[in-house]
């Protein structure tokens, strides 16, 4: 009992040392000069955290001048984060998407209202039942431009409604590409449980709220 003690408290001590440096990393990430991504061939990129990264790709990708959906992992203080690490919510971290889209089709502030109509926008730390930081909702910018779009809407938004917007508002400093097997999860796996049940009916929900804005289906 006596080594048990001493041990306790060294491994108290060093996880609370572990979490005072994960904080300090963190708020160095918040408080960064956002990193402007050039544009390739005519499109620009847009960076967003809802929740599942499955349910947000689908919904992005449904939006005409969206090229690409891409799923992976922004907003964190730790480098190379995996699935597994994300999870543990000690990265900061939250998956996230990269909206590859042409600006002459489909503006940056499109894509912001796209963002508030397709989660509860007052729910912290999660959509639904997916739950943790890792899930929580960030809205990055990548310029003064951009960020005052990202205000703006959420000052509207709070008036109108008389609710508390949820989203943190982060500069972007850099998207991790996850996992392969996340990618286009949706369209692959149609049938899997989470995405018949949660998925589909959440991307059915934003449609009926922004129908102007969709692809046509041919």
């Amino acid at each position: 009992m006596k080594r048990i003690i001493p041990l306790l408290f060294i491994t108290l001590l060093f996880n609370c040392k572990n979490d005072a440096q994960n904080k300090k990393e963190q708020q160095a990430v918040i408080n960064a000069e956002p990193i402007e991504v050039s544009m390739k061939n005519g499109k620009a990129r847009a960076y967003f955290a809802s929740g599942c990264f499955w349910c947000v790709e689908a919904i992005y990708e449904s939006v005409k001048g969206v090229e690409e959906s891409i799923s992976g992992y922004a907003g964190g203080h730790t480098k190379n984060p995996t699935y597994e690490a994300s999870n543990t919510g000690r990265t900061g971290h939250a998956e996230a998407v990269e909206i590859i889209y042409d600006p002459k089709v489909v503006s940056f502030a499109t894509l912001v209202d796209v963002y508030f109509a397709s989660q509860n926008i007052t729910q912290v730390n999660g959509q639904g039942n997916d739950r943790g930081p890792q899930y929580r909702s960030i809205i990055f910018y990548q310029n003064d431009e951009q960020k005052q779009i990202i205000l703006n809407k959420i000052k509207v938004l709070e008036k109108e409604l008389n609710v508390k917007v949820a989203a943190e508002v982060y500069p972007f400093q850099k998207f991790w590409v996850a996992e392969d097997y996340h990618q286009d999860y949706e369209k692959l796996h149609p049938n899997h449980p989470y995405i018949q049940n949660v998925s589909i009916p959440r991307l059915n929900r934003f449609k009926a709220k922004m129908p102007k804005v969709l692809k046509e289906t041919h």
